[in-house]
């Protein structure tokens, strides 16, 4: 499946809440939510009742632009959750969350994480000191990233850097914003990671 490509607020119009897709944008009144708090479309303003079907799939759709994974990926990650001991649904939460686009994003070096997709992709980044340029990868505890020695002076790091300095850095990392650096100390655990999304839904529509 391709990655979407149209205006990424009617996302968060459709799902009804934000999902922070568009980095700064969002904390301000520019958000479309906080001007347009209904579904896009002719018939957007109409309240519809979903199936319980419509439900379990909202709840996956919207983690899957939350994460802005395909399908293809998505379903990958499920299956890996299935094999790992554990609540299933939270498992596949704490997976996406260990992606590395969604740690550079955790840590503030981008202002959301589809620009920190493109950062990684453009090889702004390295991994225990080895040079990582694949958004997906997935780190484990005591992993350590680091913004590249000849990208420390790009501005859209440093301005991230700077206007990020005061959002909070989830417990289960560390940062060092001198260094332009961060450690994960540990996984992700479900109370920390701020996705209103029911896993559990999921977990019951993958089931099926």
């Amino acid at each position: 499946m391709a990655r979407y490509k149209d205006e990424q607020c009617r996302i968060c119009r459709r799902e009804g809440q934000k999902l922070f897709l568009k980095g700064s944008r969002c904390y301000t009144d520019k958000c479309s939510i906080s001007r347009r708090n209904y579904a896009p479309g002719q018939n957007g303003q109409k309240k519809k009742k979903l199936s319980e079907y419509g439900t379990q799939l909202r709840e996956k759709q919207k983690t899957k632009a939350y994460y802005g994974v395909s399908e293809k990926q998505f379903r990958k990650y499920f299956e890996m959750a299935l094999t790992e001991k554990g609540i299933t649904g939270e498992v596949l939460l704490q997976i996406l969350e260990s992606r590395l686009d969604n740690v550079v994003y955790r840590l503030g070096f981008g202002s959301s994480r589809a620009q920190s997709r493109m950062l990684i992709t453009h090889g702004a980044f390295e991994v225990n000191g080895q040079k990582v340029d694949i958004p997906s990868y997935l780190v484990k505890a005591g992993d350590v990233i680091s913004v590249r020695e000849i990208r420390k002076d790009n501005g859209t790091i440093k301005a991230n850097v700077e206007e990020n300095i005061a959002r909070p850095v989830p417990a289960w990392l560390e940062k060092d914003a001198e260094k332009l650096s961060g450690k994960v100390v540990r996984l992700a655990e479900r109370e920390e990671i701020d996705l209103p999304v029911e896993e559990h839904l999921i977990v019951e529509l993958y089931s099926k």
